[in-house]
């Protein structure tokens, strides 16, 4: 199942949240973490987190560098912001840097687990409202150029790391791939990396939007 990182320095938010995402999620694997420091302990600990849920106001993220920082060293890694501010450039700003979406703290708990388990199915998740008008701002590192295509031609691709994509497409982790392709989960990380390079994107929410548009059975008719 999942393995999330809440990464938030108000130990209340962080055990609400953890509530929120054990109700919802309740196999799920929960890491948490109060400073910027601690979340890259955690994951050079743990480096096969699905999602880290990340506080833009904790010590040492000093903003948005932070967040750069974080996604220099993990460039594959999905994160979400987590923030009381609803300033719409930062916002855009942190999407444009590669986060895959941005969460109200002033959100009810069904609107937090709506918004966990969109992005978690491969989507950017933004509020309704002033931030989803402005989507079509982000960058193309949010947006890439692939997702304006109708078809998505995927015939760089190996038949193995088609079957990975379409697993990741269908919401599943590194360890569920393995199992259902009965390889090892370091084997399925080897065939995602090279999923990222031949799709030109840098995290697996990218790849999978690209992939929504392919079609897979005319590569697997199997």
């Amino acid at each position: 199942m999942f393995r999330l990182l809440i990464a938030d320095d108000h130990p209340l938010y962080r055990d609400a949240l953890a509530d929120v995402v054990h109700r919802h999620f309740p196999q799920a694997t929960l890491l948490d973490a109060a400073n910027l420091s601690e979340v890259f302990t955690r994951l050079a600990d743990e480096p096969a987190v699905d999602l880290v849920l990340l506080d833009l106001n904790m010590p040492g993220m000093n903003g948005l560098e932070g967040v750069s920082q974080l996604l220099a060293k993990y460039p594959t890694l999905a994160v979400a912001m987590l923030s009381a501010e609803d300033d719409k450039h930062v916002v855009l700003e942190a999407m444009a840097l590669g986060c895959i979406g941005y969460i109200s703290k002033a959100s009810e708990r069904s609107e937090l687990a709506q918004a966990i388990e969109q992005i978690l199915a491969g989507n950017i998740y933004l509020p309704a409202g002033s931030f989803r008008a402005s989507t079509t701002n982000l960058s193309a590192k949010t947006s890439p150029p692939a997702l304006e295509q109708p078809i998505v031609s995927l015939a760089d691709l190996t038949k193995q790391q088609i079957r990975v994509l379409r697993e990741m497409v269908n919401g599943a982790s590194n360890k569920q791939i393995a199992f259902a392709l009965h390889v090892s989960e370091a084997t399925v990380k080897s065939h995602v990396s090279a999923i990222f390079r031949k799709l030109k994107v840098s995290n697996r929410v990218q790849a999978i939007l690209i992939a929504k548009a392919a079609d897979f059975s005319a590569y697997l008719p199997d």
